[in-house]
């Protein structure tokens, strides 16, 4: 019986780029389906990280980048709806609602309507939600999934959403907006009523049977450099353990918040730490999604903070010595990695807007 050798580009052809992907792997060729959906989505978003906040991983730590790990690699222009240069909020409102909004807007499009988040939609299909954030919880990425106020320096209104919000389990800082607030309402005491076990010492060593709420400052948490020790990937990991509870699925969203407060400081020993910190949280998703075949990881950014560039030290081809061009942020094109059923989907150069349409696509079948 004689055997048919086909080149590489013809075998494609033949297999078809909807029901296959074709990857060299270890010098063997290998194929693998590509039209599952996931019943999990964690998406990590790394706050003003561009590729060289990326690259950072590669010179700043011994042990190989978890950033190494994914097979798909795209990248997402993130001009929001009024300027070149999107903030923070115009940013995850884009990921979390799919429209192209004014900077400074939470979950409202640039008319100021309320549109719905991800997070409420997948909800209401009945998985579960989840929020981790290294700023407090009602900074702009996290207050974009969850509240729909004007303007996102509207903390106490925004923290106000969280008791009947969609949210299953959220940790990070913004304690002082639950607590002590001018209206006198004891956001605490509503989280409770509402079903949440609220944690405001430390990180819970096992999860509770209720839907938890874990607030461990004041406003933002420490930095890294300053002793936080590894409270974003251990309470990404107790939030997975937390959601997976659900068989139906869960949606998580982990924010590596201080990156971006590293760039507009121009301080790259406080960036490198919060990237490191981000890339070990990385690993804890991608950990979890090896054993856990039906999750999709995601990995992006919002926008890149500080012009931040890994260039030469006194000419040294061998010596690294970042710096920054700005205290603000870039319009630079921003990376996305993904890796579990559906990552075949993040693939190209596309706006910031489709990464919620991407997501809700997979996971409701929707567009």
């Amino acid at each position: 019986m004689k055997r048919l050798f086909l080149p590489l580009s013809a075998l494609l052809l033949f297999l078809g780029t909807n029901c296959v992907s074709v990857q060299v792997k270890d010098n063997m060729l290998s194929t693998e389906t590509v039209n599952k959906t996931p019943k999990n989505v964690i998406l990590l978003i790394g706050d003003g990280m561009g590729l060289s906040q990326v690259s950072s991983a590669l010179f700043f730590q011994e042990k190989a980048s978890n950033f190494e790990r994914f097979p798909t690699i795209g990248l997402i222009k993130t001009s929001s709806g009024n300027d070149v240069i999107t903030d923070s909020a115009a940013g995850a409102t884009a990921f979390a609602s799919g429209v192209k909004t004014y900077n400074g807007a939470i979950g409202v499009n640039i008319d100021t309507i309320p549109v719905p988040t991800i997070l409420e939609e997948v909800s209401r299909k009945g998985l579960s939600t989840g929020l981790v954030a290294t700023s407090s919880i009602v900074h702009a990425t996290p207050a974009s999934f969850f509240a729909h106020v004007k303007y996102r320096r509207q903390y106490d209104d925004i923290a106000a959403f969280m008791p009947t919000s969609d949210v299953d389990f959220f940790a990070g800082g913004g304690q002082k907006f639950f607590n002590d607030r001018k209206d006198g309402r004891n956001l605490y005491a509503e989280l409770e009523g509402n079903g949440f076990q609220v944690y405001t010492d430390k990180l819970p060593t096992k999860f509770s049977d209720k839907k938890e709420a874990i607030l461990l400052a004041e406003d933002g948490m420490p930095k890294k450099i300053d002793g936080r020790a590894d409270f974003l990937p251990d309470a990404t990991q107790l939030a997975i353990e937390n959601l997976t509870r659900n068989k139906d699925g869960f949606f998580l969203m982990v924010e590596g918040s201080q990156i971006d407060w590293g760039g507009h400081a121009n301080e790259a020993d406080y960036l490198i730490g919060e990237l490191l910190d981000f890339d070990k949280t990385i690993g804890v998703a991608l950990d979890f999604a090896k054993i856990n075949e039906e999750t999709l990881v995601i990995v992006t950014a919002d926008h890149e903070t500080g012009g931040y560039t890994l260039a030469s030290k006194d000419g040294d081809y061998n010596q690294i010595a970042p710096s920054f061009s700005t205290g603000g942020h870039s319009a630079t094109m921003i990376p996305v990695f993904a890796k579990g059923p559906g990552a075949e989907h993040f693939n190209g150069i596309y706006e910031n807007t489709e990464i919620y349409t991407k997501i809700k696509q997979l996971l409701l079948g929707q567009q």
